[in-house]
């Protein structure tokens, strides 16, 4: 069993970024700016954008940070969404889900000038991305080829299940993973009413654990060999933790990891290579790679 690195595989990918951003400043080209607009002050959002402003940093990434109470109005967050397409300093900017329940999040997602949503969420990009045109890859899918990448790990052929049918993750994985320039692999998608379920990832090369429930996956839904990514981090009560919590994944670890070639650790595995993956993104608006 190897242990597949998102956090030392991140950092690898940052220095690389940041060696090219330091050339393009070099040259007298523009240095890359990401924006991000946070909403309230939930805890989860709170780590997220401040983790992506620090890879900004290590990226020599230029980052801007506006902040919203949980009572701005819809009409308020569309405003500062019109700004930020038209300022022409600004290559790319996300606004961080999830919003509070009085705003349409997808009227908030389609409002963003699809050239800059580094997030990979507007329709634009999403149909572009499953039809094998160039485009802003949602961050997590990205962050999963790479490390899929970075490892050898052989997709093309495979049979790989997808655990999760989300907009965000299951989706565009399945989309991905089933294309030729891609995964190259015959995917299956699993979710709540999917039946014999352990059987179907008990015949899989590939997982991909995505469906929001710890401990999902056993030992008995995985064969000998297989590749395991665990996407899950949901919050856990953990008395023994100074925070009161810990991150625990889809799959049951332990349980798990000795019948796999490779596996995720969760956290440490695919969470790094999400901001990892938002930086590729804004590195690419920055140069205008996909739109001009």
């Amino acid at each position: 069993m190897q242990l597949i690195d998102g956090k030392r595989t991140a950092e690898e990918i940052k220095a690389e970024i940041a060696q090219e951003v330091s050339d393009i400043v070099a040259a007298g080209g523009k240095q890359p700016h990401l924006a991000a607009v946070l909403v309230g002050h939930d805890g989860g959002s709170e780590t997220y954008v401040k983790n992506k402003v620090i890879a900004c940093e290590k990226c020599g990434f230029k980052s801007t940070l506006i902040r919203y109470e949980d009572d701005v109005t819809e009409d308020e967050l569309l405003a500062c969404v019109d700004r930020l397409n038209a300022d022409d300093d600004i290559d790319g900017f996300i606004v961080q889900l999830p919003l509070p329940r009085h705003i349409d999040e997808q009227k908030v997602i389609e409002r963003i000038d699809y050239r800059k949503d580094v997030d990979g969420f507007h329709p634009v990009n999403v149909g572009r991305m499953a039809i094998g045109l160039p485009c802003f890859i949602s961050a997590t899918p990205l962050g999963i080829l790479t490390l899929l990448r970075r490892y050898g790990i052989e997709t093309s052929g495979k049979r790989c299940v997808v655990l999760g049918r989300s907009n965000i993750v299951g989706k565009p994985m399945s989309q991905l993973m089933v294309q030729k320039n891609y995964g190259d692999a015959t995917v299956t998608v699993c979710h709540s009413h999917t039946k014999d379920i352990k059987r179907l990832c008990a015949e899989a090369d590939i997982i991909i654990a995505a469906i929001g429930q710890p401990d999902f996956v056993t030992a008995d839904m995985v064969k000998e060999g297989a590749v395991v990514v665990d996407v899950g981090t949901t919050r856990v009560k953990d008395d023994t933790r100074k925070s009161g919590y810990r991150l625990n994944g889809d799959v049951k670890f332990d349980e798990v990891a000795h019948k796999c070639s490779f596996i995720t650790p969760v956290p440490g595995g695919v969470g790094p290579m999400t901001i990892c993956s938002l930086m590729k993104n804004t590195l690419a608006a920055g140069k205008k790679e996909y739109y001009k």
